[in-house]
Parts: structure tokens; sequence; C-alpha cells
């Protein structure tokens, strides 16, 4: 009998190998096909193994979030339960181990490049980055990338975790795909009731459950540690060392402020509710009962400690004395649940945003992914979190390293459609068919999503793409002004510039377009761009442009025709922008009636950066 579609997406899926660069894997994965490790001295801790295997849990998560098997029943003891999957269930991994304890070697990654290539994987993956963003004559991941590229593999990577300050966006290189991180439909709640019955949500991953026992509740503040003269000024805040022992043990303890649970947990606090004034749009375990709130629900619950009785505590440090009756307050903390996200897709806090800061006129991150509140596989060598003791199969963790599998995923998906296309090809066909976004729930626009949320069935029929190969990207960096010592730094080749070779950043073939100048003027850049049809062999795209006030684009031509399928077109588009201090995005989308090939189109001052 013939395969229907499923079963022919399967085959060619299993025929697409994912090289893994991380932590290692839980080696008891039966689809991995080859591992390997890269040690350099002083990486290491006394808790590492000295071999693939997986000893932080990282690696293992972000290798079955791309091509982890269908498990049904999966949950993080008993949260989020359900079927998880990878994104190319059907795909072989092979794992390259870079990380470790202490770090992630310069030389280990460049080593574990050049064998990812020599081995013949389709698709890597990098969920690491550096804390700030490097040149790409000076960043090992842009230099392993720029060669993967050369053999036709495309390299991708998470956009980093320093959100929302502006420029923190790294990984940046133009040859590999940089991936944002944002929510997905999907939110934790962890409830809070006290003693007079009011119930309260706050935003953590609570793993432990109290059953609805109410267990005695104190303010951090009227436990201070008075034989290290600490003041409730400063107990208040549960800082390490700041709380009464005796008088927190086997309590759940109020803090006005989250700083962290290390201060509660060594007091022998059985639980914690923190006022935190910082982002909710994501959520961390902790190896205690543990919920945050806002700073509104914070104040009432204050109130409940101050009005409600309870034994008398005197604080002679600062010559105060509260005479109480004889009746505690009270409280639980309920094990989490999960409620809809009405507000997703939008890129999570943590993300790290443009403008990008090495080029600024090549718009970074390239499109974002789901990366908050992912559960996933997880290694038993682990625990949950730290200070923790539990072990566990899956678990559920934030970060750009999450997104950027997700992405994977996709890029792996394509190329088993597609097995001939370039790396430009495939991120083209991810860019230019991602969902939309607005700023009305990231102000940062564009420099937060890039061309917008991933959308991988689509990516499978862009209609056009926007291809590029290494000699673009060497016109690309003599025309950005690299020297030819830095040009063969980063291209392992005695390249050299030329008339010939050098280019401009406007005219690299690039799915978005991006201008910048200083605040206060008018500018006027000239793109020129070549797509490539992939689409129906005879078809006609017109030119749609979204156009804000401060912004003028110009097309030409406005329609491009093809007569078969790998008929390149070129088109030139002319943007005018009056710059503020902000930003102004536009688009382009070429339509041929069946598909919608969609490009953003930035303008920014400068000073963003």
């Amino acid at each position: 009998m013939g395969f229907n579609k499923k079963m022919k997406t399967s085959i060619i899926e299993s025929d697409i190998i994912i090289g893994m660069l991380d932590t290692g894997v839980l080696i008891c994965f039966s689809k991995i096909i080859g591992a390997r490790y890269y040690l350099t001295d002083g990486d290491n801790g006394p808790e590492d193994f000295i071999s693939p295997r997986d000893a932080e849990g990282h690696g293992t998560h972000t290798t079955s979030t791309a091509a982890g098997g269908l498990v049904s029943q999966a949950s993080l003891f008993g949260i989020a339960k359900g079927t998880v999957r990878g994104g190319v269930p059907s795909a072989r991994i092979a794992v390259y181990k870079i990380c470790w304890s202490y770090g992630c070697s310069d030389e280990g990654i460049l080593a574990a490049f050049d064998d990812a290539i020599a081995d013949g994987v389709d698709i890597i993956s990098l969920s690491v980055g550096s804390s700030i963003p490097f040149d790409y004559f000076e960043d090992s991941i842009a230099i392993g990338a720029f060669h993967a590229m050369k053999t036709g593999i495309l390299t991708s990577n998470s956009a980093g975790n320093g959100g929302p300050t502006p420029g923190s966006v790294v990984n940046v290189s133009p040859w590999s795909l940089t991936v944002a991180a944002s929510t997905i439909d999907r939110k934790f709640v962890t409830k809070v009731k006290l003693g007079n019955g009011q119930i309260y949500e706050g935003a953590t991953i609570n793993t432990f459950d109290l059953k609805g026992k109410m267990y005695p509740f104190i303010y951090g503040g009227d436990a201070p540690n008075l034989t290290l003269g600490v003041a409730s000024e400063f107990s208040r805040y549960c800082f390490p060392g700041a709380l009464n022992a005796t008088l927190v043990k086997g309590k759940i303890v109020f803090c006005e402020y989250f700083t962290d649970y290390e201060g509660v947990l060594e007091a022998g606090a059985l639980g914690a509710v923190f006022q935190d004034t910082g982002n909710k749009d994501f959520q961390f375990s902790y190896p205690l009962p543990f919920s945050t709130l806002n700073v509104n629900d914070g104040r009432m619950i204050i109130n409940y400690l101050n009005t409600t009785e309870y034994f008398p505590i005197s604080l002679y440090n600062i010559g105060l004395i509260r005479i109480r009756p004889l009746k505690s307050p009270t409280a639980t903390i309920f094990k989490t649940n999960q409620d809809n996200n009405q507000f997703a897709p939008f890129v999570v806090s943590f993300s790290s945003r443009g403008p990008n800061p090495i080029t600024t006129d090549i718009l970074k991150p390239d499109l974002t992914a789901p990366g908050v509140d992912i559960l996933a596989a997880w290694s038993e060598a682990s625990t949950v979190t730290e200070d923790d003791t539990r072990r566990t199969r899956y678990n559920i963790i934030s970060g750009t390293s999450m997104s950027c599998p997700h992405a994977t995923g996709a890029a792996a998906y394509v190329k088993s459609f597609h097995p001939t296309w370039s790396p430009a090809a495939i991120r083209s066909a991810l860019m230019t068919t991602a969902i939309p976004m607005t700023s009305n729930n990231n102000i940062e626009g564009e420099h937060a999503y890039g061309a917008g949320h991933i959308n991988p069935l689509q990516a499978t029929d862009p209609g056009l793409v926007y291809d590029a190969g290494e000699i673009d990207y060497v016109k690309f960096l003599c025309g950005q002004g690299y020297t030819i010592a830095n040009i063969q730094l980063i291209s392992g080749n005695s390249s050299s510039c030329s008339e010939e070779t050098d280019g401009t950043v406007w005219d690299l073939n690039y799915p978005s377009f991006a201008l910048s100048s200083t605040p206060g003027k008018s500018i006027t850049r000239v793109f020129h761009r070549t797509v490539t049809n992939v689409g129906s062999a005879v078809s006609n795209y017109r030119a749609v442009v979204n156009a804000p006030p401060g912004l003028i684009i110009q097309v030409q031509p406005s329609v491009l025709s093809f007569e078969y399928v790998g008929q390149q077109q070129s088109f030139v588009v002319t943007v005018g922008a009056e710059l503020g201090n902000s930003m102004i995005s536009g688009s382009l989308i070429w339509d041929d009636g069946v598909h919608q090939v969609k490009s953003p189109i930035v303008a920014y001052a400068s000073i963003m950066l």
C-alpha cells in the first residue's frame, strides 16, 4: 500500500541529523547516533561526567525539544501533564558536549563545529552565548557558524537572556539564525490562601503539595536574627542570615522583596511568599513551597499579618516591643496549576533585544519561538532545581536556550522537505512565513521579535526565498571595513577585498530591512534584493507595502513574474525615514494570492543602542 503524507514525512525526517552543541544528553536516548565531548582544563567540576553524559539537564532539555520522541503522560510532578514531542521526532541526534560546570570554552566550541561539519549533520543547534556581544572575528560561535554555512549547514542560535535591555542581543552573525523567546498559550499560577479565606495568585512553579493544610504564617520583619545584630528593617527582605531560625522554622514566611530563596531555606522555613516587583511573565521552580505576589497583593498580606494577632515578639535592637494575644496568622501555598495565557505569544521580558550591537543595519533577532515554561526531558543525574534533592525525568524551564531548539526543529522540518536548500534559504523561509506580531505587547517592536513568531508548517512552502552564500557574506564583511586578517579569521580562506567583493550592508540579500542614523535626521537607504522562486512555476507577485507616517517605502519593480521554479528576480527597495528618538517600522509583502512573503522594514535612531 502507499504511504500517507505523515508516513512520508517521518521517513524523510529520519534522514535529518541535528547536531546539538550543549551540556551533553541523557545517554539512554535511542535516537542518538553519535556523541562526543570537549573538555578544557578548568571547565569541569566534581559533579561533571567526563563523557557526553549530561550532569546538568540543560542539554537533555534542548535536545528533546528539538527532536525528542512522542511521550504521553509527561509532567513535572503532575504539573503540565500531557503528551510531549520534539520538533522533528523522527530526526536523529548527534551530541557534542561543549559546556561544563564552569563554562564553555572557545576551543571546545570550535572543535565541536569542526566535528559536526565532518560528521555530516544537517542543522546545528547552539543554546549558548556570551553575556556581551563580540565582533564576528572574536566570536567562536560566529566563526564556527560561518564554516558550517560554507558546507550547507544552518546554525540556530539563542539570542541571549539579557532583556529587556536595548542592544543586549548576542549571536548576531548574519549567516546564522538568531532566536528570541516568546510565551505560549499556557501559564502557571501558584495560589496562596490566608487564614481569613482570601486567596491570591502568584507566579512560580510550585511542585510541592501541602494538601491545603494551613500553617503558621510569619512576617520576616518579625523574625530578625538578633544574634547577628539584624534589624527588622533588614530581616523583612529575608536575606541569607537575616532570619531567626527558631521563629521561622516550620512556618511559611512572608518577605517584602524578592531576593532569593536561600534565606528562608537556611532558616528552616516550611515555605515562603515573596512580594515581587519584577516581571511575572515566566516562572521558576524552588526547593520549597514558594510563591511570588505583586505589590498590591503583598500589601494586603502585610495588612493581614499586622491585624491578625500572634505571639509576643520583642525587638530590643530597635526599641520596639509588640505584645499581642494568642492568635496566629496562617497560610498555605497550593501546588501550581495551569491557566490560559490569553496574551500569548509575546516576547518575554528576559529575551535579549536589539538593536544589533555589531552591525546596526542588520535586524536581530531574526524571529521568536516558544521559550517560556517549556516542559521537556531532564537528566536524572541533576535535580529539579538548585538546593534540591529530588530527581525528575522532565522539567519546566525558560530561556532563549529553550526557544532556540524550537527554531532548530522547525529548520530541520523545512530541511526534510527541501534537502538541497542553503542555510540562507531555510532561514528566509522561517522568517518570511513567521506570524506577524505587534508592539502592543512588546514596545521594542521588531527589536524584540524580529520577523515575528515562528510558523513551521507554513515555512515548508514560502513561495520565494532570499538566498545567500559564502561570497555574499565576504562581500558584506569587506563592505563593513573588516581587515583581510579579520575576514580570514572568520572564513578560514585567504579572502581579499576588491571592487568585485566590496558590498554594502544594505545589499546583503537578507529577508529583513534595517536602517539607522542619529536622532532628528532624515535618512534614505537603497536596498538591492534578489528572490528565488520555490513556489508555483508560473506566478506573479505583487508588492504590498505598509508604511506608517514618517516612513516612505518604494519598490521597483512592483511586480515580479516567474516562469519556472528556481528562477530569480531582483528588485530595489528605497526607504526614507524621519527619525526621532524611537523606531519606525513597516513591511514589504510579496503576494501571489497564495503566498505572502513578509519582510519587516525598520528605521531607528542609533541612540537606542
